[in-house]
C-alpha cells in the first residue's frame, strides 16, 4: 500500500454571496474529487491547535503528524532548513518578505501595505532587489538569504523571538501600529523602502503594470527547529513535493526527501502535472511509501481576494494533480490511500488565514465506500466525522 496527501493550501473558504452562497470548493468544477468523494470518507479536521495562530507552518506540521504545541519553534527556522542555512542555537530566523507598500509622500509609518507578494515577484527579480538591500544593510549581526519569489530569510545573530505581524494579515491597512517594536528591525525596514522604491528594476516593473517590490517586511521569528524523523515516527519513507521553502524545510527537518519539480513556483500557473508525475514516480519507481503534494495557489488567490482565480486554482488541483495521480497509480496497478485536504481556510472575505476546521477526504483504492456526498465544507460538516486534533489525521491515512 502506498500513501498520498494532496494539500490544497488555503483551499477552504466561506459561503460567498456572488457564488450563490457556495464556497469556491463547492462552486468549482471538480469532477475527479466529486467521483472520489462517493467512494471516500469525508469530514472536518481541526488543524490549528487552540491558542495558536492560523498559519501554513502550524497547519502543515499538524497534517504531517507533528503536534505544533510540541514541535513548533517558528516559521522562519523551518524555511532556513530548506534554504540550507545552518542555524546556530543562539540564532533567530526571520521571514523577510519583499512587499508592496503605497508609493506616496507619506512617512513610512503612514503607508499602507498593498500586496504581500509584490505581484508574485519572480525569484530572479527578487534576487536583484534583495542584493541591493544586502549591500546596504547586511552586517555581522543580520544576514540576508535568498529564498523563492517574495519569501526570503534574515538570520539575527544572538537575537530574540520578538512579536511580529504577518504582512498578509494586514493587507490594505496603515502599517504604523504593526511595525516591529525592535528599533533596529524597524529601521532596516524603513531604509529598505528608500533603497527599493526607485530602484531601476522597480521602475521597470511599474511600467509593466506590476506592483513595486519596495520594502522588506520581517515576521515569523523563531529558533532552530528540532523535528523527530518522519521515518522513525511512522515507519514510512516519505517525500515532499512543494514549491515553497516552508514545506521543503519541514521535510528537511523531518528527514524526508525533497523532490524538485521544474516550473513549480507556488503561483496559479505552477507546474501541477509535473508535481503529480513526480509523486507517482517516487511511489512506483523510487521506493517511497508516502508523498506529500503541496499546492500553494489556492492560498495565494485567497490572499489576493480573487474569487475566480481561487476557483481556477482548485479546478487545476482537481484536473492536473488529483486526476493525474489517480490515473497513473491505477495504470501502475498499485494500491494506495489518498488524503485530500487544505491546511487551513484562506477566506476571500478576509484575505488571510482562519482557524476554522477544514474538510478532508480519505480515499482507499482497495476499499471503496458507497456514499452520496460531495467533497466540500458543508457536506464534510454534515458527515458527522470530526478529527479534533489535526496531528492525528495522518493516523487515519496510515490506518494506525
Amino acid at each position: 500500500m502506498k500513501y498520498i496527501i494532496v494539500l490544497g493550501d488555503g483551499m477552504a473558504d466561506e459561503p460567498i454571496e456572488g457564488l450563490g452562497g457556495k464556497t469556491p470548493l463547492e462552486y468549482g468544477e471538480t469532477p475527479t474529487m466529486d467521483e472520489l468523494s462517493k467512494k471516500s470518507e469525508i469530514g472536518l479536521c481541526y488543524t490549528i491547535p487552540e491558542g495558536m495562530k492560523p498559519g501554513s507552518d502550524t497547519a502543515n506540521l499538524s497534517v504531517l503528524g507533528y503536534n505544533p504545541k510540541v514541535y513548533y519553534t517558528g516559521r522562519s527556522p523551518l524555511e532556513a532548513l530548506s534554504i540550507g542555512v545552518d542555524m546556530k542555537d543562539e540564532d533567530i530566523a526571520l521571514r523577510c518578505n519583499i512587499v508592496t507598500l503605497s508609493d506616496d509622500t507619506l512617512p513610512y509609518e503612514d503607508k499602507r501595505i498593498l500586496d504581500h507578494s509584490a505581484s508574485e515577484i519572480s525569484t530572479e527579480d527578487a534576487k536583484v532587489l534583495l542584493e541591493a538591500v544586502r549591500k546596504e544593510l547586511e552586517n555581522d549581526i543580520y544576514k540576508y538569504y535568498l529564498g523563492t519569489s517574495y519569501r526570503h530569510l534574515t538570520i539575527w545573530d544572538k537575537g530574540e523571538v520578538v512579536d511580529l505581524t504577518a504582512p498578509h494579515d494586514i493587507l490594505g491597512k496603515v502599517i504604523g501600529t504593526y511595525l516591529p517594536k525592535d528599533a533596529y528591525l524597524k529601521d532596516m525596514m524603513k531604509k529598505s523602502y528608500d533603497i527599493l522604491n526607485n530602484h531601476p528594476l522597480n521602475m521597470e516593473r511599474a511600467e509593466k503594470g506590476l506592483n513595486k517590490a519596495n520594502s522588506i517586511w520581517f515576521w515569523g521569528a523563531g529558533t532552530r527547529p528540532q523535528l523527530t524523523s518522519f521515518e522513525e515516527k511512522f515507519h514510512k519513507r516519505g517525500a515532499m513535493i512543494s514549491a515553497v521553502d516552508l514545506l521543503k524545510g519541514i521535510a528537511v527537518g523531518a528527514g524526508m526527501k525533497v523532490v524538485p519539480v521544474e516550473g513549480a513556483d507556488g503561483t496559479l500557473h505552477t507546474n501541477y502535472e509535473g508535481k503529480a508525475i513526480a509523486a507517482v514516480k517516487e511511489l512506483t519507481e523510487n521506493n517511497q511509501d508516502f508523498v506529500y503534494i503541496h499546492v500553494e495557489a489556492p492560498d495565494e488567490m485567497g490572499h489576493q481576494g480573487n474569487i475566480s482565480n481561487k476557483i481556477k486554482a482548485i479546478e487545476y488541483l482537481d484536473r492536473k494533480v488529483i486526476k493525474v495521480v489517480k490515473s497513473q497509480m491505477e495504470a501502475a496497478g498499485v494500491e494506495y490511500r489518498m488524503l485530500i485536504m487544505p491546511d487551513h481556510p484562506t477566506p476571500i472575505s478576509c484575505r488571510t488565514h482562519t482557524s476554522n476546521p477544514v474538510p478532508y477526504m480519505l480515499y482507499d483504492s482497495s476499499n471503496q465506500l458507497d456514499k452520496k456526498w460531495n467533497y466540500n465544507e458543508k457536506e464534510a460538516g454534515n458527515s458527522g466525522n470530526v478529527v479534533k486534533y489535526g496531528y492525528e489525521i495522518i493516523n487515519k491515512l496510515f490506518e494506525l
